[in-house]
């Protein structure tokens, strides 16, 4: 029998109206339309308008925003569970209408952020909002916290909390000394901020010693005053290149730091921040000048995940591994850290990153700014597409060389993005990475630079990614994630092999491939076993990589540095005037290009594609083109009395449509755009 959908009231043997389906049927097709659909099966009967303003419709299109890393417009602390029905629906068109304007015409200035709930003067609402800065005092970092607070930390060593809305201080950390924050991270089913705070004890360049105090402020369910409390403090030494609080629920931190007589990352790591131990071990990871790290828990692992120019690396540490290597701390003034041993990752799981069709045009871009003008992606001098450096990896993919490799192009700032925002349990996380790629010119002494990004995921490849791989690849991802108890086998050009225990350097420790979803157990270890490692060089989907690839030139401001947080006595340090958030990025460069000698600035933004995983959409094929995999850059409206000469620091909120900058005089500038 056939049947044949209507949107009357007309049924018969062969004609069954949509309107009288089940519920679960309707939900089923409902998942598979856009709001727009949907909106347009609202305004078809009113059986159907009753179907489709239910709250799992608007759930399942909240779930697909999010899966887009496109956050919603929530107010505060809010999570999703506390939404009603009607604040579901209209935060869902909210976050749609954003998303669709940023990628098509770009920010224009917005009457309806939530920044915006108090009238001006004149009794209407502006586009953007000016709150004080704290009062005497140089701002060193600012972040939103939600959109009713925002975090800063001053240059004097202050952390104050200010309310946006009433613009007051509403909690203050003031040590009486010059700290410096180096990590924040907001936790919204608890209403707390996480951070870490770091002097230098001991300045020599091979055995510096930090000094590191994470702190908590915590926010009450009610209109309470927030108050910061001290967690716990600890000390590193060497070079510290970064500290990441992987996990507040389990007290979980960790930190890369480089050691110097090997040019290797060290690992250090408070797996319970509560109790008097750490670990500190040396990965034996190259340190390489031109790659980036961040560090993400996975499935009680570790994961130090590093880009280099041309492939991502992930290095798994599971937790239970790293407690065999935990060593007591101690409070005392004398008592440094000190590495353990060398232990190299447990598994090592690599992918290639995908670039471009070679089409940028070499001219060099019209200093008229065009609002709905890509940055010349697709041109090339009207010679059209060439790929003259495409190469076959005899798999059948077709893949083009790096068009900004290392040397000349080296990262000037990194910036690594995870979710952070109210979210729900069905959304995979994934994480963001933003380069800002450097080239100095010698002739000018000025330097031109551009934007990569991509996501990814952890691990580099899931299961389910398996089918579309070569089958030597297929296999080695396989033995990754195959259920297994102990021991796995090691996978050597595709070929798999039982490990097998052999003398080995005293530098190593023993270390074995297991199932990253096994937990882990291990019999008895041999003497001196030999490190059996897998590393899966395999193509992700995820690895495509977008660009603004027409050169530019961002602004930096030269932060002055304390005697005691400057060792090596360089007086200055250059930080680029960006901020980053899942597939958006805003900074301020000069208008003009270096040999007009005007220094003009303006306030640019790009949309990146949202994230994707359908590799139909990521292949060359299906006529797209190099423009397609180019960010479209505009420039953003200012109020004249943004002086952007003046500015310190810029951030971004990308679910309330916010670009907040801080400058000099004590003010902070909040730009609303829709």
């Amino acid at each position: 029998m056939s049947v044949y959908f209507t949107d009357s009231g007309d049924t018969s043997q062969d004609m069954i109206s949509l309107a009288t389906l089940p519920y679960d049927l309707l939900l089923n097709i409902a998942r598979h339309l856009e709001l727009p659909d949907i909106n347009s099966v609202q305004l078809s009967c009113k059986s159907l308008h009753a179907f489709a303003i239910t709250r799992p419709v608007y759930r399942n299109l909240a779930s697909v925003l999010l899966k887009r890393c496109r956050a919603l417009p929530l107010h505060g602390f809010q999570r999703l569970s506390d939404l009603t029905d009607e604040q579901l629906i209209e935060a869902v068109h909210q976050a749609t209408r954003l998303e669709h304007a940023w990628l098509t015409r770009g920010p224009r200035p917005s009457t309806s952020s939530p920044y915006l709930n108090t009238p001006n003067s004149a009794g209407t609402r502006s586009w953007y909002k000016v709150i004080s800065a704290p009062p005497n005092e140089e701002v060193d970092w600012l972040s939103p916290i939600t959109s009713s607070y925002s975090l800063c930390a001053t240059k004097s060593g202050k952390v104050v909390c200010w309310d946006v809305h009433r613009d007051i201080c509403r909690a203050e950390w003031d040590p009486k000394e010059r700290w410096e924050l180096w990590k924040c991270r907001v936790e919204f089913d608890i209403r707390t901020v996480f951070f870490t705070m770091a002097k230098i004890l001991q300045r020599s360049f091979d055995d510096r010693v930090m000094e590191f105090v994470l702190m908590k402020l915590e926010f009450p369910p009610e209109d309470g005053e927030p108050t910061f409390a001290e967690l716990t403090t600890f000390k590193t030494t060497g070079v510290v290149m970064n500290v990441f609080l992987l996990d507040p629920s389990s007290r979980l931190l960790s930190a890369f730091v480089w050691v110097s007589n090997t040019n290797t990352i060290g690992l250090y790591a408070l797996l319970d921040w509560d109790k008097q131990e750490y670990v500190f071990i040396d990965t034996g990871i190259e340190c390489s000048m031109s790659s980036n790290w961040s560090c993400i828990l996975y499935q009680e692992q570790i994961v130090i995940h590093s880009e280099e120019s041309d492939i991502a690396h992930q290095y798994f540490y599971p937790i239970s591994v790293l407690q065999r290597h935990s060593r007591r701390s101690s409070t005392e003034s004398t008592f440094v850290p000190s590495i353990d041993e060398r232990l190299a990752p447990i598994t090592t799981m690599s992918a290639p990153f995908i670039f471009p069709p070679q089409t940028r045009s070499n001219s060099p871009e019209s200093i008229l700014d065009v609002d709905e003008q890509a940055i010349n992606g697709d041109a090339n001098d009207g010679q059209g597409d060439t790929n003259e450096d495409v190469e076959d990896d005899g798999s059948g993919t077709v893949s083009d060389s790096n068009p900004f490799p290392y040397p000349p192009w080296y990262p000037e700032s990194a910036h690594f993005v995870r979710q952070w925002w109210p979210t729900v349990a069905s959304v995979p996380r994934l994480s963001c990475t933003v380069v800002l790629l450097a080239d100095h010119e010698p002739d000018t002494h000025r330097t031109r630079y551009v934007l990569a990004q991509h996501y990814f995921k952890v691990p580099l490849i899931e299961p389910e990614d398996l089918a579309q791989l070569p089958a030597d690849a297929a296999k080695a991802v396989a033995n990754v994630h195959a259920p297994m108890n102990g021991f796995a086998p090691t996978m050597e050009n595709g070929v798999a092999s039982s490990p097998t225990a052999s003398s080995s350097s005293s530098s190593s420790s023993s270390s074995t491939t297991v199932s990253e979803f096994d937990e882990w157990n291990v019999p008895p270890e041999p003497a001196s076993p030999t490190p059996n490692r897998s590393t899966r060089n395999i193509e992700s989907s995820m690895m495509r990589l977008w660009y603004v690839s027409e050169p530019f030139e961002v602004v930096c401001v030269l932060d002055g540095m304390d005697d005691d947080l400057d060792p090596d006595g360089a007086q200055e340090r250059p930080r680029p005037l960006m901020a980053v958030d899942f597939g958006h990025a805003v900074w301020i460069e000069f208008t003009y290009p270096p040999e007009m000698e005007r220094d003009e600035k303006r306030l640019r933004f790009v949309t990146f594609p949202p994230v994707t995983t359908d590799r139909d959409e990521m292949t060359y094929g299906g006529g797209r083109t190099a423009s397609s995999l180019e960010g479209v850059v505009h420039t953003l409206d200012v109020p004249d009395e943004l002086d952007l000469d003046t500015v310190e620091t810029i951030n971004i909120d990308q679910s309330q449509g916010a670009i907040i900058i801080s400058v000099r005089d004590g003010k902070i500038f909040i730009l609303c755009y829709e």
